[in-house]
């Protein structure tokens, strides 16, 4: 049976050899506790994790690494900004293809501090009108918070005309970039982007539990944690300079090796080299797809407004069945279900089935959709 994998926008597998090879080498060799000891071990974890930093911070277009703090993954640095920014109340916009890591915090908010938010309904295709997402605002909006790409449908959102009416509107924009770091081209500042969330173990090819937040000058909140640094240890509060004020407790400095890697392994091939494979393969999947009975693909259809998701339905079955036989029979590996984001499937209409979604990184091939392409035929036609 043949063994493909096609659920990288939930974490990409598998991952560069430098990857596994430079999580084993910290592991084995340095291993230590990073900026809490004087010891050797402890400095060359602590340089660990600088050069992750800086590395992320190259590659995500942030002039000073020191703004880059690093988090578990996108969620805590999405939880960071809403709960920082909108701690003493105030309101939210966000769109209706948000994933829960936006949408849970505010509600929770909403129900136990009485903030309120909005939500500015995309068309049916995941198409967002901008003048919409103006009329939502308030003179007591604090946040204004969008997904970069939707992790459904594939969809981009027009990110410079969101950023240019937040700041029209003196408004700090948060971007959820879980799906888009190390796809796109990104540089947050020059964007007119305030707060960008991003996670290691996407297509920043990292470890599960990296990820980070890279915050604009004069855009510092109060930290979502409160602890141990190893700076200031003699003050009973937080230090005031990053990126130390977001990352109280031990760093994953074991991951940031890996994540470190991961990144230079982009940054040397290439995000435009990155984006273009994937277009290849997206382009090759749209196709296929269109050809073949009783199947309804979800998205935009032009590559220019999307990104390597393709989520799609088959007549007859329910997603969590299509996407058990695909694995079952054929050794290929797609989610099923509603991906952690209801809002998105209520806009495009799937919210009661979900959708199966295949989703690729740079390590999958043109064969891998032929199997894909081949298996759904077979199933379609019985």
């Amino acid at each position: 049976m043949q063994d493909i994998y096609l659920d990288n926008a939930a974490t990409t597998y598998p991952k560069p050899e430098a990857v596994y090879a430079a999580m084993d080498r910290f592991a084995r060799e340095k291993g230590g506790n990073p900026g809490r000891s004087g010891h050797r071990r402890s400095l060359q974890a602590g340089r660990e994790v600088l050069r992750a930093r800086e590395a992320v911070a190259r590659l995500l277009g942030v002039k000073d690494p020191s703004r880059v703090a690093f988090t578990k993954n996108a969620t805590e640095a999405l939880n960071v900004v809403i709960q920082g920014v909108l701690a003493r109340g105030g309101h939210a916009v966000i769109t209706s293809l948000e994933h829960n890591s936006v949408w849970r915090p505010l509600e929770a908010m909403a129900r136990r501090e009485g903030i309120s938010y909005t939500v500015v309904a995309c068309s049916r295709e995941g198409v967002l009108d901008v003048s919409a997402l103006e009329e939502a605002l308030r003179p007591e909006t604090r946040l204004v918070a969008c997904t970069h790409a939707s992790n459904v449908t594939g969809g981009l959102m027009p990110l410079g005309d969101i950023a240019a009416l937040a700041e029209r509107h003196g408004i700090p924009l948060l971007v959820d970039a879980a799906q888009t770091a190390g796809r796109l081209a990104l540089a947050p500042e020059s964007e007119g982007i305030q707060y960008l969330a991003f996670t290691g173990h996407k297509e920043l090819f990292g470890p599960q539990g990296t990820g980070g937040l890279c915050i604009a000058p004069g855009c510092e909140i109060e930290p979502l944690l409160y602890g141990g640094t190893g700076s200031r240890s003699e003050s009973e509060v937080q230090p005031d300079f990053l990126p130390d004020r977001y990352e109280s407790g031990t760093l994953n400095a074991w991951g940031l090796a890996g994540l470190r890697a991961g990144v230079e392994f982009v940054l040397e091939r290439g995000v435009e080299e990155v984006r273009r494979h994937e277009e290849e393969l997206t382009g090759l999947l749209l196709e296929g797809l269109a050809r073949l009975p009783g199947i309804t693909v979800y998205g935009p259809r032009e590559w220019e407004r999307r990104i390597g998701i393709v989520s799609f339905n088959l007549n007859g079955f329910t997603s969590s069945e299509l996407a058990s036989r695909l694995d079952e029979a054929y050794g290929i590996c797609v989610r099923s279900g509603l991906h952690c984001s209801p809002l998105a499937h209520r806009t495009i209409g799937t919210l009661q089935n979900g959708t199966v979604r295949a989703s690729f990184s740079c390590m999958n091939t043109a064969e891998d959709v032929d199997h894909l392409l081949q298996a759904l035929g077979e199933i379609a036609s019985q």
